[in-house]
């Protein structure tokens, strides 16, 4: 049994993944080690709760690790655990992960997005600065924004909090006084959007459908410490 823990940054997860994966919600602490409890022979986690519930632990990764059970991360919360359990064997994907493992992105913030409940699709309603980077490298590259005014946006919106970013008002940050400049800087970076998050998603489905059961790539140099605490939940 394969699963993946994904939401907000893959929503029609359900409709694209296929028979032999099973789709779950955002991972929260405990649902890892539910997984395994569940027989799950592969794990790809994406998303993950945070703000208003307790996260993923690291050691129900390292649990499934120590069983044996390859354990994929990307584009969000994925992308971060994965960077921080890479040394134990997890496996990250994408260019998120490569950006948290290199330095690029260092805050947890920086994938952090608002968006609907699961009722309504776990639709984004904000944009995340992992997706702001990505846009503004695919307009610099194309020529359309020079680096000193690629860089200046790219610090407005660092500045704005996760749940109030938009490209309205990215925008609105880098200070554009003319109402006709607003708008031709709004249209070029909505209609040139990267959504990273979802690329990096997609390939993460990719790589836990080509996963064989039982096949970790990291020898096991360490053991699992067994604490009452975690016996308990």
């Amino acid at each position: 049994m394969k699963v993946i823990f994904v939401g907000p940054s893959l929503p029609d997860a359900a409709s694209v993944a296929g028979d032999g994966i099973i789709i779950r919600p955002p991972a929260v602490q405990g649902d890892v080690a539910a997984a395994l409890r569940d027989g799950a022979s592969v794990i790809g986690i994406v998303d993950g709760g945070f703000e208003y519930t307790a996260p993923v632990w690291h050691k129900e990764i390292l649990l499934a690790l120590s069983q044996n059970v390859p354990v994929y991360g990307a584009s969000s919360m994925g992308a971060l655990r994965a960077a921080e359990c890479r040394a134990f064997g997890m496996i990250g994907v994408g260019r998120i992960f490569e950006e948290y493992m290199c330095g690029a992105t260092v805050d947890d913030a920086d994938v952090a997005l608002l968006h609907a409940p699961a009722e309504f699709g776990w639709k984004p309603l904000t944009v995340p600065l992992v997706n702001v980077r990505a846009t503004l490298d695919r307009l610099e590259a194309q020529g359309a924004l020079a680096r000193d005014t690629r860089l200046v946006i790219e610090t407005a919106a660092a500045q704005i909090f996760f749940k109030e970013r938009t490209w309205r008002s990215v925008v609105d940050g880098y200070g554009l006084t003319e109402v006709s400049e607003r708008k031709e800087m709004h249209s070029m970076l909505v209609s040139n959007a990267v959504d990273q998050k979802r690329i990096d998603a997609l390939a993460l489905l990719e790589a836990v459908r080509a996963a064989a059961p039982g096949a970790l790539r990291h020898e096991m140099s360490w053991q699992i410490a067994e604490t009452s605490f975690f016996s308990r939940h």
